[in-house]
């Protein structure tokens, strides 16, 4: 391999001319040329959308994939140009556990059945978030990263050859202002009537050396303004140019909120579907907790049991065949209905329900009551208790505690 000798020692030089300026400037000792204030204020601002657009990028990455196992995976494939493989989201993998569950203990059973449900929505919620993470990536992410790795880049790259251009400019500078001074003082050195012709003749040719470096040093001056005066303007474009970033980034952003926006829409949707049938066979499953067992008469404890615990044997009215029972219907009045001695639950309100007539209470979401039932009532109400408030309440609207 052939070295260009003359080059590397010219690179050598360079590269040491720059650093002793470097140093000098740090401790103090060198003039440092100064960009106006327009200039500072574009870096200042490439700075900072930088700094910022690092952040976001990270966090994004943490709140579609929270798994960094996942995250660093993904990344090295990214790196290595390869595709990235299909990864089974929490929501379907749930959905399979359920799907195998209801199948070991029966489709057809109650539990079998509401597994069912439960994992088929589960599943279309991993479906839908898979959709988000998918367009989330293009339309947010992969922008945000196209800049960091492409435009930043170039920006950096241009900064740090402006960086070498402001130093060779202050070398010369400072080599000028060294050479001038020079000249300055072999010229007033020689006393023409005192000094020797010998020493006279030997001042008369530094002078003239020193007039020759000056006038090298303005020649590489001005060479030296003009590059540094062209990197200047490249540089300036560049970083004009991060408005526009802003532009595209906010683009960007209003096309990830709606992403994420009906990514929310669909998992509400979902829910409130699966709370609705769920709800059409509660009571059914209820009453039927016992698949292998005979089915019970209404007005048998055991219905109350398969909600709340048993309760103290309380006068009813007999259920007549044709006839409805007038404590399942709702005739008697709650105000005259007293809690058994034992057997009473806490409940929390899931959600805000209003009263549809007088024997019923009136409900808000995340309130606390006190709940209990009665032999014979329908398997789907409870008496609730709120103070010296009383009366029939759903039981899809509570969540039973302990």
């Amino acid at each position: 391999m052939e070295f260009n000798v003359k080059k590397l020692a010219s690179d050598a030089g360079v590269f040491f001319s720059r650093a002793m300026q470097f140093t000098e400037e740090k401790l103090g000792q060198a003039e440092k040329t100064e960009l106006d204030a327009h200039f500072e204020n574009l870096l200042a601002r490439a700075d900072c959308t930088k700094n910022w657009t690092e952040k976001i990028l990270r966090q994004t990455e943490v709140l579609l994939q929270p798994n960094p196992s996942a995250r660093v995976e993904e990344f090295l494939y990214e790196k290595l140009d390869r595709k990235v493989p299909s990864r089974v989201t929490n929501g379907e993998l749930l959905a399979q556990y359920m799907t195998e569950a209801a199948n070991d203990f029966g489709p057809g059973t109650p539990y079998g059945k509401t597994l069912i449900k439960v994992g088929e929505t589960q599943r279309r919620l991993g479906a839908a978030e898979r959709e988000f993470i998918h367009s989330a990536s293009i339309n947010f992410l992969t922008p945000l990263r196209n800049f960091l790795e492409g435009d930043w880049r170039t920006i950096s790259k241009e900064r740090r050859i402006l960086q070498n251009r402001r130093l060779d400019l202050d070398a010369c500078k400072a080599r000028l202002k060294k050479a001038k001074a020079a000249e300055a003082k072999a010229a007033a050195v020689p006393d023409f009537q005192e000094t020797r012709p010998r020493n006279y003749v030997l001042s008369a040719s530094a002078s003239a050396l020193w007039s020759d470096e000056v006038e090298k040093a303005e020649h590489e001056l001005r060479l030296t303004q003009t590059e540094f005066d062209r990197q200047a303007e490249v540089t300036r474009l560049l970083l004009e140019g991060i408005s526009s970033t802003h532009v595209n980034h906010l683009r960007c952003l209003h096309e990830f909120v709606e992403s994420q926006t009906n990514y929310y829409a669909q998992c509400y949707q979902f829910m409130l579907d699966l709370q609705k049938q769920l709800g059409g066979f509660s009571g059914t499953f209820v009453g039927n907790a016992d698949s292998t067992s005979p089915a019970a008469a209404p007005s048998s404890p055991a219905v109350a049991a398969a909600t709340l615990p048993a309760v103290p044997t309380i006068p009813v009215v007999p259920t007549i065949v044709g006839v409805p029972n007038t404590v399942a219907e709702g005739v008697l009045n709650p105000n005259e209905v007293k809690p058994p001695a034992s057997g009473t639950r806490k409940a929390r309100v899931l959600y805000d329900y209003e009263a549809a007539d007088s024997t019923e209470l009136a409900l808000l979401a995340d309130e606390m009551i006190t709940v209990y039932s009665l032999p014979g009532m329908d398997p789907d109400w409870l008496i609730g208790e709120r103070g010296n408030q009383k009366g029939k309440v759903p039981v899809t609207y509570l969540e039973l505690l302990s």
